[in-house]
Formats: C-alpha cells, sequence, structure tokens
C-alpha cells in the first residue's frame, strides 16, 4: 500500500472538526427569537391582564398580577344570553361558511383551472374584482335584500354574507391547487372513461386536501373574527355571536372600561382559532404554495 494510500486511511479515521457556525446563523436566530416575542406579547399581557381583579384591572398598568382572580371570567360566561350562546352562534355560522365556501369554491377552481373556455381569464377577474370593493359598502343593499327575504337576524343569513366576503378568495386558492396536480394524472383518467364530475370527486379532490383545508381554515378564521356585518344584521342578544360579545361585555360601571372582562373574553376568543390553526398547520402552508411552482 503506497504511502498515499495510508494517509488517506488515517485521515478518515481522524476525527473530522465541527464545523463553526458562522455569526450571520446566531443573529437570525436571534431576530426570529426577537419577532416571536414581540407577536406574543400582547397575548401574554391579555392573559395576565384577564386573571387580576376588576379594580387591579383597571388601575395602573402591571407587568404580572399581584392577585390572582377568576371573577374576569366568570362575569364573561354569564354575560347576557351566555358565553355558551355566543360560541354556539360563531360556531354555527363558521360551519356554514366552510361548507358553502368549499361547495362553492372546488367546482369553480376546477372549472377555472381545467377547463380552456373563451373569456375565461376576464370571468376570472370579474370572480376576484369584489376583494377591491370595501366590504362595509356592500352591508346596506345586502342588508335590504335579506330584509325581503326574512334572512336578518338570521344565522343562516350571516353565513351566507361571510361566504359573499370570502369566496373570491376561496376560489382563487382552488384555482391555484387544481392548477398544480399534474396534466398526466387527467389525461390517464380520461382515457379510462372517466368523466368531469368524476375526475373531480376521485381524482382531484383528494389530491387538494391541502387546498380544501386552506379554504376552510381561512373561512373559519374570518367568520369568526367578522365584527360589523354580525352586529348589523344581527338585533336580538340570543344571536350575537363571539365579537360582538368582546364590545358588549367591556363597559364597566359609570360607563368605564371593564380591561378585565375585555381581556377574558379576547383570550377565550383566541382559543378556538389557535386550536383549529394547529391542527391545520401541517396544510396551511402547502395548501398556500399549491401551484406556486411550474
Amino acid at each position: 500500500m503506497s504511502a498515499a494510500a495510508i494517509a488517506s486511511e488515517i485521515g478518515a479515521l481522524a476525527p473530522r472538526r465541527r464545523r463553526r457556525t458562522p455569526p450571520s446563523a446566531y443573529l437570525a436566530v436571534a431576530a426570529c427569537v426577537a419577532v416571536m416575542a414581540i407577536m406574543a406579547a400582547p397575548l401574554v399581557f391579555s392573559f395576565f391582564a384577564s386573571i387580576e381583579t376588576p379594580t387591579e384591572a383597571s388601575s395602573a398598568p402591571h407587568y404580572l398580577p399581584q392577585t390572582f382572580s377568576l371573577q374576569n371570567y366568570l362575569k364573561v360566561a354569564g354575560y347576557q344570553a351566555g358565553l355558551a350562546t355566543y360560541v354556539a352562534n360563531s360556531t354555527l355560522v363558521a360551519l356554514m361558511t366552510i361548507l358553502a365556501c368549499v361547495a362553492l369554491a372546488a367546482p369553480a377552481g376546477y372549472g377555472l383551472a381545467r377547463f380552456s373556455t373563451y373569456g375565461k381569464e376576464i370571468a376570472f377577474l370579474f370572480l376576484l374584482a369584489p376583494m377591491m370593493i370595501p366590504y362595509q359598502a356592500l352591508l346596506t343593499p345586502l342588508y335590504l335584500d335579506f330584509a325581503k327575504f326574512g334572512l336578518v337576524d338570521s344565522r343562516i343569513g350571516l353565513a351566507i354574507v361571510h361566504t359573499i366576503l370570502q369566496l373570491p378568495f376561496s376560489v382563487y386558492l382552488m384555482r391555484n391547487a387544481f392548477e398544480a396536480v399534474p396534466r398526466e394524472i387527467e389525461e390517464a383518467a380520461m382515457i379510462d372513461g372517466c368523466s368531469a364530475s368524476r375526475r373531480l370527486t376521485y381524482i382531484f379532490l383528494p389530491l387538494a386536501v391541502p387546498g380544501l383545508v386552506t379554504v376552510a381554515l381561512f373561512a373559519f378564521i374570518n367568520s369568526w373574527n367578522e365584527f360589523l356585518a354580525a352586529l348589523v344584521f344581527m338585533n336580538r342578544e340570543f344571536s350575537f355571536t363571539v365579537p360582538i360579545l368582546l364590545v358588549s361585555v367591556r363597559t364597566g360601571d359609570h360607563g368605564a372600561v371593564d380591561w378585565g372582562a375585555l381581556q377574558a373574553s379576547i383570550v377565550l376568543s383566541i382559543i378556538p382559532c389557535l386550536v383549529v390553526y394547529l391542527a391545520l398547520q401541517r396544510y396551511y402552508i402547502s395548501g398556500l404554495l399549491s401551484g406556486a411552482v411550474k
């Protein structure tokens, strides 16, 4: 064996030196931690304020609660019709919005992505045009139309409004998700005699699950947090949603703001969105990026 070969074997057996981490990597980690701390700070302070006594929460702000109390949460739980009623209303409206968005956006996105028809791109632009209009301008004519059909102060009517507001973006997401499916899969199904409806049901929808989950997630969060339409269309306290509770429960004695109850209601309203997002987060990024890379 030559001396060069022996030297190479010795070098291979020798422990490798660890590569030094560049300073830029530490700076990137520090920047990420700082951004996370800035984003999480309001949530942490809201939680601390929610477990203070009402008097302490309304006084000078403290970084840490001096007295632990659940009075704010008890007030929110029993306020007017009760927290359970408002959560049930918001959940029902959000579920109906999700079902409507998925049921309408899936075939619309499929048609825009897979069928070559004259004026398809122009129709797609018309579908996206409502995103450029402030939805507050649409509430008055919608209210007048819904009053004629008895949909005012109705959870179904509010779900229709939320669907109208969310549908253009849902169609955009589903179009991108269906365009990301390889053409070869569709051509193989067509050779086997699969119709357009069966291709959508048995091929494209299973492959576009990340896009469907993203549509459902956006529909849920936007419907759960929407305030103005719920305030305009709902007139009875038994039909109010959680965002209206946040505004109503903050009223304290003599017109003062009850900061403790307000922060408690904020914490409670965040929990469902956080749970849904954590449960579906593995589909979220892939659904947003569907069709981004050709």
